[in-house]
C-alpha cells in the first residue's frame, strides 16, 4: 500500500505538488518511486526554463527503466533539489521530503487530484 500525504495533490501521472503562494513544490509519489524501483539519475531542468502544465519537467532513470516526470502547473524553475544529484536514492527513500523541482507558478491548476481521488486512482 502507496504512502499517500493528505497535505498534498496529486497528478494522474504520479507527481504530487504542494503550493505555497505562487510557489509550487514538486516531486514523485510514493506509488512512482516503487514502480522505478533502484533510481540512479535524475536529469533536472535549469533554473530560470519555464514549463506548461503537462510537459516534460525532468527525467528520473532507475536501474529499470527511464521515465518523464510531467509538470502538474505552468510556471518558471526557481530551484532544484541539488542533494538528488549526487543521491538520487533518497527518492526511495522517502519520495515526499525528497521534493524535485520548486517552480513559480503562473496560474493555479483547477484539477489536481486529492488524496483520496489519487488513491482510487492507483486502486487503493
Amino acid at each position: 500500500m502507496s504512502n499517500v500525504p493528505e497535505n498534498l495533490k496529486y497528478t494522474k501521472t504520479h507527481e504530487w505538488v504542494s503550493i505555497s503562494g505562487n510557489t509550487a513544490t514538486i516531486g514523485i509519489t510514493d506509488y512512482a518511486q516503487h514502480q522505478l524501483t533502484d533510481i540512479v539519475f535524475v536529469d533536472f531542468p535549469k533554473v530560470g526554463e519555464k514549463r506548461k502544465k503537462q510537459s516534460v519537467l525532468l527525467t528520473v532513470e532507475s536501474v529499470k527503466s527511464a521515465e518523464d516526470v510531467f509538470s502538474p502547473v505552468d510556471g518558471e524553475i526557481l530551484e532544484t533539489n541539488k542533494a538528488l544529484v549526487d543521491s538520487p536514492e533518497l527518492l526511495n527513500k522517502d519520495s515526499y521530503t525528497n521534493w524535485m523541482v520548486k517552480m513559480k507558478v503562473s496560474a493555479p491548476p483547477p484539477d489536481l487530484m486529492t488524496p483520496a481521488q489519487y488513491k482510487k486512482h492507483i486502486g487503493e
